[in-house]
């Protein structure tokens, strides 16, 4: 079984509107509701694509209600540990006139320490052996990100498999815990390691590398418009990306966790799963929202994913 995590969950309104003036009715041409958060979509990723996964998380009120509901309906079992408050919502206004999005994202209810622990008791509970637990996103209010450790140490000892996917630089503190995978993109992992953002390429797979030597069996390294590499102990290999007309880039990265994860399940060779990952990614990020995988195909064709070299892809 495959178990997403979802520390702070959240509904995201996206509104598109003429224009956005101060101090008056702004009357919007449409909008539409989402459950969201990191982990959330990384469940409906591998819903379509008809593997089995259930949902974890903590929320309140109606808001987390339905998160929950349309997880399960859309056939993904949901398993959150309901909290006092109210999930956030967020707002997301593409404003035509400007040709700009404003993203107003909340922080989310507190959770106190007692819910924290029953969520990691139902994760002792849950885990059995060869499970995979996805930890994705950020934390809501009252959740160190110390929890990271915590977690890391329950899944080996149910001699599960961890994957995260986090800014936070604590996830180095997982690393002696062996971490199935790590996918962070090129800004967070410089940052984990007190580096400036402006890093080559090259930079970036010595990093990744230290992860290895750490610990981490795989590192999904996202580079946006530069594509993706996947670094292992076995190798280094680059995919670029594809080229495409960008609509929303939210939930690409979830979508290209979801893909690859659901491929690690499975048996898909690492040649394969990055360049799936990095199409359904692609096309999520030229879509209103995640992929349903019927186009991506086109996509992969323009993929080449090939082992890395500092003379041929080395970058600032």
């Amino acid at each position: 079984m495959i178990y997403t995590l979802t520390l702070n969950p959240a509904i995201d309104l996206f509104i598109d509107t003429d224009e956005m003036k101060p101090d008056t009715v702004n009357r919007t041409n449409s909008y539409d509701i989402q459950a969201n958060g990191k982990g959330v979509n990384v469940s409906f990723i591998l819903h379509r694509l008809d593997i089995e996964n259930t949902a974890l998380g903590v929320g309140g009120g109606f808001t987390n209600h339905y998160i929950v509901e349309e997880l399960q309906r859309n056939g993904i079992p949901a398993d959150f540990v309901e909290i006092p408050g109210t999930t956030r919502i967020n707002v997301f206004t593409r404003v035509r006139s400007e040709q700009s999005e404003y993203k107003l994202v909340n922080k989310g209810p507190k959770v106190d320490s007692e819910y924290q622990q029953t969520l990691l008791q139902k994760i002792a509970a849950l885990l059995q052996q060869d499970d995979y637990l996805c930890i994705s996103g950020s934390f809501a209010q009252g959740i160190d990100p110390d929890i990271l450790a915590k977690i890391a140490a329950i899944v080996q000892q149910n001699q599960a498999k961890l994957v995260i996917d986090t800014s936070y630089p604590e996830v180095l503190d997982t690393l002696k815990f062996q971490p199935e995978l790590i996918k962070p993109n090129e800004v967070e992992l410089a940052s984990w390691f007190g580096k400036s953002k402006d890093i080559t390429q090259a930079e970036l797979v010595e990093l990744a590398r230290v992860l290895i030597k750490r610990g981490a069996k795989r590192v999904l390294l996202s580079l946006g418009a530069n594509g993706a590499l996947l670094i292992s102990e076995e190798n280094v290999l680059y995919g670029n990306a594809p080229t495409i007309k960008v609509v929303n880039t939210a939930g690409s990265g979830d979508t290209m966790l979801g893909t690859f994860l659901g491929g690690l399940a499975t048996g898909v060779s690492d040649e394969a799963n990055l360049k799936k990952s990095i199409a359904a990614g692609s096309d999520t990020a030229r879509s209103s929202w995640i992929t349903d995988f019927t186009n991506i195909q086109e996509l992969e064709d323009e993929i080449t994913v090939s082992s890395w070299e500092d003379e041929n892809h080395g970058r600032n």
